[in-house]
């Protein structure tokens, strides 16, 4: 089925606007709904609902006509499954060691607490369950109450500066951010930037959370910091909850060929979601965003270019040099946040299957004139060469990268982020 979505334009920030204009190329996963890759929109085949609304008696089957056995999901049976969970669990622990465990996964991401008359003795019960589709991951987790905090020190330590979307099944959470605070319950769906301090607390919940990396939403940054912390409303953010239902109920079943265009999907949906929410104009948009976001920001849109070098960024940022070796101290420098980051983007050439350039070439573009020093560097921060990955999709089982941290210290939720190139 292939469905045109017309032009949707979204008004704001007075005399601009935010047009979208896609082709949506629609595919089936091995149920009745169907999900439209590429841009907004879950359709429900057609012939399932009764016209005018009225109940259908129980002793007939709810179809129209009979349904001719599907090829697509008969091929689909012999393809493997391009997404491998990652699982995180405290149930077989101990009750005195969960809450421990809870937080040391959590670190990464936020710092969480018990609620006010809680014991560690009296156990915690948590469970995350990982997707990872390249540059997004989607995490299916059940948890008990607590609070959370990710504060200025853990920004300045931390690498982790995705979008996160969030959709709550049960549960309710309040969260403050540049002191705003939203609340949101069952069904609801926010947007925040981990870029950015917050604070909140949570009650018993089970909630699907989406993390982007910043790199897919670059060219919209300044649009998206200006809807963080705020719960989407709207048509629009309710085509992206049901499309989020309906991928989370078909994680296990998607195919290779399947992710680049659900990865643009969910991109072009949070942005549109978002433009529907801020009214800011430019000149505010600039003036919100932080030094070290706007530095991000510069490197990811001349991520390829020769002249991305401390000497320019500093005259496009307006700061000295040593004020910019401040700000990526944490990181281990300005020239080593440049590296991983083009290895990243190189990681996410190789195992995109219409990326059909020689590894030479992609090891040009993230800045290695010499193919062995790109494989060395590479597979130290991957664990996984140039050829091995690339391999991995021309099979359609692509590998999971080990990090650093991984083969050393296990896995927590930064880890995970981490794989989200």
């Amino acid at each position: 089925m292939h469905v045109e979505l017309q032009s949707i334009r979204f008004h704001r920030m007075g005399c601009a606007e935010v047009s979208a204009a896609k082709t949506i190329a629609c595919f089936s996963f091995n149920s009745p709904d169907r999900l439209c890759a590429g841009g907004i929109g879950w359709l429900r085949s057609s012939g399932d609902d009764p016209a005018g609304g009225r109940e259908w008696p129980a002793h007939l089957e709810r179809r129209r006509w009979p349904r001719e056995p599907s090829p697509q999901k008969e091929h689909r049976a012999d393809v493997p499954p391009a997404l491998v969970p990652l699982r995180f669990s405290t149930q077989d622990l101990p009750p005195k060691e969960q809450f421990q465990s809870w937080r040391s996964h959590m670190a990464p991401l936020v710092d969480v607490h018990l609620p006010d008359g809680k014991s560690e003795d009296d156990g915690f019960l948590a469970e995350q369950t990982g997707w990872h589709l390249g540059d997004i991951l989607i995490v299916q987790q059940r948890a008990q109450a607590c609070s959370y905090i990710r504060d200025q020190a853990m920004l300045r330590s931390s690498p982790i500066d995705h979008w996160n979307v969030g959709v709550l099944r049960s549960g309710r959470a309040w969260t403050e951010a540049n002191r705003h605070v939203t609340e949101t319950g069952p069904g609801e769906i926010f947007f925040r930037s981990l870029g950015y301090p917050y604070r909140g607390r949570m009650t018993d919940s089970v909630a699907v959370l989406v993390f982007l990396r910043y790199e897919l939403l670059t060219h919209d940054a300044s649009l998206l910091q200006n809807a963080n912390n705020t719960v989407l409303s709207g048509s629009l953010a309710e085509l992206l909850v049901s499309y989020i239902n309906g991928l989370e109920a078909n994680l296990s079943n998607l195919t290779v060929e399947e992710v680049p265009r659900i990865i643009r999907t969910i991109g072009d949906m949070v942005v549109a979601c978002a433009a529907s929410s801020t009214s800011l104009d430019r000149a505010q948009e600039q003036a919100n965003m932080g030094l070290m976001e706007r530095a991000h920001r510069y490197i990811h849109l001349n991520l390829h270019s020769d002249s991305l070098t401390p000497e320019v960024m500093c005259r496009a940022l307006g700061i000295s040099r040593t004020r910019l070796y401040q700000l990526f101290e944490t990181s281990g420098g300005v020239f080593n946040y440049i590296r991983k980051r083009r290895l990243l983007q190189a990681y996410a050439d190789l195992t995109n299957p219409t990326d059909n350039r020689p590894i030479s070439e992609i090891a040009e573009a993230a800045g290695f004139d010499v193919a062995a020093n790109f494989t060395r560097a590479f597979s130290h921060e991957f664990g996984l060469s140039p050829r091995e990955v690339r391999k991995t999709i021309a099979t359609e089982r692509p590998a999971i990268p080990a990090t650093r941290s991984m083969r050393h210290f296990g896995t927590t939720i930064g880890d995970w982020l981490t794989l989200a190139r």
